[in-house]
């Protein structure tokens, strides 16, 4: 049976890049705080709560993305795009 990898996700795909947001720093380098706004693969999202630690050693984000009625989802910080502290 062949696979459609079309539809394959790319790890590319899931990961921010700091040419998205030049002068951001990730979240493992300034922990955002709740109400926040960052920048993560969806877009810009607001920072729910603040968890515990992830696989790497980075903290684990519940996010929320602008649009009325979006569910929150989870990313580690290391993969967040955070403005820098003024």
């Amino acid at each position: 049976m062949l696979n459609n990898t079309s539809k394959r996700i790319k790890p590319a795909d899931l990961a921010v890049h700091h040419d998205d947001r030049p002068g951001w720093v990730t979240g493992s380098d300034r922990i955002p705080t709740a109400g926040e706004e960052i920048y993560c693969t969806e877009g810009i999202a607001e920072v729910v709560k603040v968890l515990g630690r992830t696989g790497n050693g980075s903290r684990l984000l519940e996010l929320r993305l602008p649009e009325a009625g979006s569910k929150p989802f989870f990313a580690a910080a290391s993969n967040v795009l955070v403005a820098p502290a003024a």
